[in-house]
């Protein structure tokens, strides 16, 4: 395979004609045509459904579509990385992840202490199966999601069919985010009858909505009031301005967020597990690897501040 093989590939896989990807690549259609039909041979696969409506892609297509999405990803990464687009030398990383603070933090402690003092980085968060895809994807190196006892078998699944890699930090109980001046802020404990007369916040999922992929502990559980957000500066908000709560592992980091949101034990069977992923076809670069092991201390300094119940490292 060329890897003009790919890229004719996903070119007809986006515009699910021949005659419109052969325009975009600026070849011919039987030029295309002939290409898709040796890469199919070579594969020994059907990769496309031809029919008089068009192109759709086969099980098989919609497979072979991840992989090259992938390769062009890295080719794409590489021409940055050598070319004129980026500086020679000049170190790369991203990582991806749910809302959690702790994560700025890592991200901004490792890029604070780097050295040499150049490089090219991103942080991105994102709803769970966007970070999910981001590091199948290759577009990032490492995600940081969450598993617990209820959406641990989904995870899993969803992370061996893609060839990723869940690896864990740290468990804890479930807290909940509240005001500091919140009508439960001087309980030891909080019971979901506690929080029956609150509204429950939720970060929203997009399409993605299974209660599976949700970033917040017994997300299925029926509530009173529920209000869903996009970013949590919103869920702070309204924490303040409606008594509002959610669920989460009790990190807070104040340098970031400030003092007006506490984190309050809650009483439940549950257990957070918070760990990063990984692309099992991927090996992390130094930058990365540093930057888990300032994540995992982040992590642990959170739980010690918080006085977090029965957490393990």
């Amino acid at each position: 395979m060329r890897l003009e093989d790919f890229q004719y590939f996903r070119a007809v896989a986006t515009e699910r004609s021949l005659n419109q990807a052969a325009s975009s690549l600026y070849i011919s259609q039987p030029s295309l045509s002939n290409a898709m039909a040796k890469l199919e041979e070579e594969l020994g696969v059907q990769l496309f459904i031809r029919s008089s409506r068009g192109i759709t892609l086969t099980s098989e297509g919609e497979e072979f579509l991840q992989y090259a999405n992938q390769i062009m990803e890295q080719v794409a990464l590489m021409e940055r990385r050598y070319s004129g687009q980026s500086r020679p030398g000049l170190p790369l990383f991203s990582v991806v992840t749910q809302h959690y603070a702790f994560v700025v933090d890592a991200f901004a402690r490792l890029l604070k202490h780097y050295q040499p003092s150049r490089y090219q980085a991103s942080l991105k968060e994102l709803r769970t199966y966007e970070v999910i895809e981001e590091v199948f994807q290759l577009r990032s190196e490492i995600g940081v999601i969450y598993r617990s006892k209820y959406n641990h078998q989904i995870i899993n699944r969803e992370l061996n069919d893609k060839h990723l890699s869940f690896h864990s930090l740290i468990k804890t109980r479930p807290y909940i985010f509240a005001y500091k001046n919140h009508p439960l802020a001087q309980k030891d404990r909080i019971t979901f009858q506690d929080l029956a007369p609150y509204p429950r916040l939720n970060f929203e999922q997009g399409k993605y909505n299974s209660f599976y992929f949700w970033e917040e502990v017994h997300s299925d559980l029926p509530v009173d009031q529920s209000i869903t957000v996009s970013d949590r500066a919103t869920i702070f908000n309204l924490m303040i301005g409606l008594n509002g709560y959610t669920i989460s592992s009790g990190i807070i980091n104040a340098d970031l967020n400030g003092e007006d949101i506490i984190a309050l034990p809650l009483e439940s069977p549950e257990e957070i597990e918070i760990g990063y992923i990984t692309n099992d076809l991927h090996q992390l670069n130094p930058l990365a690897q540093e930057f888990i092991q300032i994540l995992h201390t982040c992590l642990i300094e959170g739980i010690e501040k918080q006085g977090n119940w029965q957490a393990e490292s």
